[in-house]
């Protein structure tokens, strides 16, 4: 069974730093490529930052430059350093992974996901 468990979310003000952790469990090999998403209230859930399995990174427009996305295969440990946050930040994010193709922002494209975390940025 494979599972994917967020952590790191929390409540900061603008301006502040967070990174968030997904400890992936219950799967050998590559997870081929792993994405964050979020959504905030009242809004349609949205990627955020993929990284493919050659370790190409992709963001979208919004956090280009503010966050960064990496892995560490030996802890099988997915990462989204955020910084310079914004209150348009907040909302729950989530992990995926096993991109079984299509669009990698889009999040029906993973096979597996996780039940996210939530960020809170004050203004």
């Amino acid at each position: 069974q494979v599972q994917l468990v967020e952590s790191g979310g929390g409540s900061v003000q603008a301006g502040g730093s967070l990174r968030l952790s997904c400890a992936a469990s219950g799967y050998t090999g590559n997870p081929y490529s792993m994405a964050w998403f979020r959504q905030a209230p009242k809004k349609e859930r949205e990627g955020v930052a993929v990284i493919y399995q050659d370790g190409r990174t992709q963001y979208v427009d919004s956090v280009k430059g503010r966050f960064t996305i990496s892995q560490d295969n030996a802890k099988n440990t997915l990462y989204l350093e955020m910084n310079s946050l914004k209150p348009e930040d907040t909302g729950m994010y989530y992990c995926a992974a096993y991109w079984r193709g299509g669009n990698r922002f889009n999040w029906e494209a993973y096979r597996y996901r996780g039940q996210g975390t939530q960020v809170t940025v004050s203004s």
